[in-house]
């Protein structure tokens, strides 16, 4: 198998702003799930409570990818993450769109990126651009 030159990431966290946590739980919980990627917290408040509500996804005990509660969003934000298979791209995208998100791009080939970048794009309620991507043939 060709090594993958795209792998890490020195990215620790990621917020992202939804309208409404619940909704986009519905979503954000079963397709992640095909990931290996879990909800592992859910709180509310914060540092001055500058936050209403944040739920944080992860594998294993830290999360890495946050929805933060607020009133509004950004409709450029775009989200990939890593998938290990094309067919675990092709079940993200299944359980997205089976749980109400919206087709952006049906899992393909995007030479444009590279020779062997495999996407499956979709949105969540608040139109924000999601993907699972997978790097290997």
């Amino acid at each position: 198998m060709t090594p993958n030159l795209y792998q890490g990431s020195t990215i620790d966290h990621l917020n992202v702003t939804v309208t409404d946590v619940d909704r986009s739980l519905a979503i954000y919980v079963p397709a992640l799930a095909v990931l290996g990627i879990e909800k592992l917290l859910d709180f509310t408040g914060g540092p001055d409570d500058d936050y209403v509500r944040m739920v944080g996804f992860g594998s294993g005990r830290k999360p890495f990818f946050w929805l933060v509660q607020g009133s509004t969003v950004d409709p450029a934000l775009h989200v990939a993450f890593s998938a290990p298979t094309r067919d675990v791209v092709r079940a993200f995208y299944a359980a997205a769109l089976a749980a109400g998100a919206r087709d952006k791009l049906s899992p393909r080939v995007c030479p444009e990126y590279h020779e062997n970048y495999f996407g499956g794009f979709v949105y969540d309620p608040d139109g924000l651009n999601l993907e699972a991507v997978c790097h290997l043939e």
